[in-house]
């Protein structure tokens, strides 16, 4: 792990002097602008395109803005015409106090590609301040024998403007005794003293009131008056004179109010209350009058207000020493305020791109600068962020910083990123500042949708109702709002497949799949399509899942006996001698149903029978067979009426009657058969008007039947010509007789011909079972059996 590190950390410094170097080459002077103080808001600086000589559109491409240090903004720039003009009326007093020139640096920002022009506006003095002396009056004490040219100090007035506009000159009343000389300070100040002369007579004159007048230089001049006032004492011929004429004291801006700063003393030769010496601030500012008070007695000076560094570092305090008898002396107290680090640094975001697209290489999040008020170590700083996020900070000139991006950013990860700035100084104890900067990352189309299954199989029952539903596909998209909305659609199927449209359809909005029509399993057990996901974003982005329909078989079909013909025709008999013994075979019952599975499983019941002892049916495969030796009471004719039913729910059901003749032999079979006719029509002449009405009944039924199969028929080929193209190729015969081998004749028995009753003659076709008892090997053999059957039968 540490080698890597080191491997990295090489990277970066070469990565960072890189920055540095196309920094400073991005970095220029833009110049030095003059605003008057009081100038109107609105008021025409300069014009940034022509300056930077750009285009004027440039400026708005370019993301330009201005920058300064904190949170007011006095200047505003105008992107369109590249106008920069004040955004506010500047106090030059307010922003600057004393200091002179006044400049308020700022910066000009053009972002793609970031450069930084730095400018500074200075705010030019106007004369909108009078000179203000701070006391109503002054009293002045002179001996006597003062000889002419003595000078007595007078109090300055205050001026809060600067440079000309400050106190120039002092002037006082006309008299015969005095006169004012005006006099600078180190600073630049100007005060006054009152010279004298002509010698004083206190007998003559014990008080002079004086008017002193400041004048400042503008134009026009403004002017401050005091009154001054003069005793005239006797004589005192010795002066207070201080221990140390300049005193030097550093002090901690953190010392609480009334802490001691020093303790000054002065000493008079005099004796009395000459010898007596009083303490007080002279030539003070209202600024030193608030911060230092001093004990007239003891000369104690004290703290009035807290210290603070950041606004003044250095005070000089003029203390004077004042016998009673008038004579002063004076000293200078120099307070130098030590730095303490009692400020925390500070950032100003001058640019701030909230929503960064997740596919950019590289991204300018933000851009801020750092500052502190504090000075030496407590006023270095470092600017640092959490390191578990994909941002990184790039150092710019002036303690500017750059928060971008390290590369191309996936919101499906993550969606938002907090990075929290933290600004650290180098004092004791360290001070930071930190600051919250939530990123979010815009979605871009960069998912396709994903259904939730690889592939959707869906079950339908057959005769359903339309607008069935039939269940639901689901996709979903990774991306946001309108790239994560997705649509569903079919897809069109081929050309040999075109009618899948008039069987499904789908709901675009959610994916439920809804059946058009009722589905017929005879016709169509199972189908399929692809159904395609679509999202909303540009270019559109999509996929597509395949989806299977299954038809459920239901017991809509009656079992269709295919021998013996149900047809109403003349009915056909099966002959059956005298002598066979039980269990003989006199034929079989053949059926097929059209369902499928378990609705299609046929069992057989023998319903009605004219002697039901006589004959039984196998349940299972319709054979019927004798059930005792047949008697000679037992008669000729016998009439079979056999139930067969599927196992669907519920079942259904079809009846088929048999016809059977007793013989003794295959010689005279219809001699017989004639007989016992002409004995019947005898027997029945009686009755002859109920069987006039059974045969209208039968006529009625049989009518009824053969309309209801027509019908039936009709309505069967119709529905397989709807859906013709998904029947399966092969006679449809075959098809149906595939049931798990029920419904089909044995190969134990085969017959060509029946007897008919009423040919006219007595002749008949009979043929013995061919092949006794051979088991049942394949369906095709069957089917080929049955053919053969029908064929016999003539039904093909």
């Amino acid at each position: 792990m540490e080698p890597e590190r080191k491997a990295i950390l090489p990277q970066r410094q070469v990565l960072f002097l890189v920055f540095l170097l196309w920094v400073s080459e991005a970095s220029c002077e833009l110049g030095r602008f003059l605003v008057a103080e009081e100038t109107e808001i609105g008021f025409f600086v300069t014009n940034v395109a022509t300056a930077l000589e750009l285009k004027l559109g440039d400026l708005s491409a370019r993301g330009a803005r201005i920058a300064s240090k904190g949170n007011k903004q006095f200047l505003q720039l105008n992107g369109e015409t590249g106008d920069l003009v004040l955004k506010e009326k500047l106090d030059r007093e307010e922003l600057c106090g004393s200091v002179e020139p006044c400049l308020l640096p700022f910066q000009i920002l053009l972002e793609n590609p970031l450069k930084i022009f730095r400018a500074e506006l200075r705010v030019r003095d106007i004369n909108d301040h009078s000179p203000v002396f701070l006391e109503s009056e002054m009293l002045l004490k002179i001996p006597e024998n003062s000889i002419p040219g003595t000078v007595l100090s007078l109090k300055n007035a205050e001026d809060l403007d600067v440079g000309s506009n400050a106190v120039q000159n002092y002037t006082i009343s006309p008299n015969s005794h005095f006169y004012v000389q005006t006099h600078s300070r180190s600073e630049g100040r100007k005060f006054p003293e009152l010279v004298l002369i002509k010698a004083l007579d206190r007998e003559e004159q014990s008080e002079l009131t004086l008017t002193l007048m400041a004048i400042d230089g503008g134009s026009p001049p403004r002017s401050g008056t005091v009154r001054v006032r003069i005793a005239v004492l006797d004589v005192n011929d010795n002066a207070p004179v201080f221990t140390q004429p300049r005193y030097e004291v550093r002090i901690p801006e953190n010392n609480s109010i009334g802490s001691l700063v020093v303790t000054v003393s002065a000493r008079d030769s005099d004796a009395g209350n000459y010898g007596e010496i009083l303490y007080s601030l002279f030539h003070s500012s209202e600024e030193i009058m608030k911060t230092f008070v001093i004990n007239s007695i003891s000369g104690d000076v004290r703290l009035g207000k807290k210290l603070d560094f950041e606004t003044i570092q250095r005070y000089e305090v003029d203390i004077e020493g004042t016998d009673g008898g008038g004579l002063s002396g004076k000293c200078t107290l120099i307070v130098q305020v030590i730095d303490l680090n009692d400020n925390a640094p500070e950032l100003t975001i001058s640019s701030l791109n909230s929503a960064i697209p997740e596919n950019v290489p590289q991204s300018v999040v933000a851009v801020f600068s750092i500052s502190d008020l504090d000075s030496g170590e407590n006023g270095r700083l470092v600017c640092s962020i959490q390191e578990d996020i994909p941002f990184t900070l790039q150092p710019s000139i002036e303690n500017f910083y750059t928060l971008v991006t390290e590369g191309a950013l996936d919101r499906e990860s993550k969606a938002q990123y907090n990075v929290t700035i933290t600004v650290t100084d180098l004092g004791f104890p360290r001070l930071k500042t930190m600051h919250n900067i939530t990123v979010f990352i815009s979605d871009i189309n960069d998912n396709p949708p994903v259904f939730t299954q690889t592939a959707y199989t869906l079950y339908l029952r057959e005769n359903n109702s339309p607008a069935f539903h039939l269940g639901s596909v689901s996709a979903n998209d990774r991306d946001s709002g309108t790239n994560a909305k997705v649509t569903y659609s079919l897809q069109p199927p081929g050309p040999e497949n075109l009618s899948l449209f008039s069987y499904v359809s789908i709901n675009s909005d959610n994916g439920h799949l809804y059946a058009l029509r009722a589905l017929d399993y005879e016709a169509i057990q199972t189908f399929q399509f692809t159904v395609r996901a679509t999202d909303g974003g540009s270019p559109a982005l999509s996929s597509q899942v395949l989806v299977q329909v299954i038809v459920l078989d239901e017991n809509d079909n009656s079992p269709f006996v295919l021998y013996p013909l149900q047809n109403g025709t003349t009915p056909c008999y099966d002959l059956v001698p005298r002598a066979a013994q039980p269990g003989y075979l006199v034929t079989k019952v053949v059926a097929v149903d059209g369902d499928s599975g378990q609705n299609s499983w046929l069992s057989y019941q023998l319903l009605k029978a004219t002697d039901p002892g006589l004959f039984t049916v196998w349940a299972h495969n319709g054979e019927v067979q004798t059930a005792r030796p047949i008697s000679d009471r037992d008669a000729i004719k016998q009439s079979l009426l056999v139930l067969v039913k599927d196992n669907g729910q519920p079942p259904l059901s079809t009846a088929a009657t048999l016809n059977v003749l007793l013989v003794d032999g295959f010689s005279e079979p219809y001699i017989k058969l004639q007989e016992s006719t002409n004995e019947l029509v005898q027997t029945d002449s009686l009755t002859l008007s109920l069987v006039i009405s059974l045969a209208s009944v039968s006529f009625l039924f049989l009518f009824s039947i053969i309309v209801f199969t027509v019908l039936h028929l009709w309505r069967k080929k119709r529905k397989a010509s709807d859906s013709s193209h998904f029947v399966p190729s092969g006679p449809f015969l075959g098809h149906l007789l595939g049931v798990s081998g029920t419904g089909t004749l044995s190969h134990s028995y085969q017959y060509e011909a029946c007897l008919t009753s009423g040919s006219g003659t007595s002749e008949f076709k009979f043929l013995k079972p061919i092949i006794p008892s051979v088991p049942a090997h394949s369906d095709s053999k069957d089917s080929e059996e049955i053919t053969t059957f029908q064929n016999s039968l003539g039904l093909s």
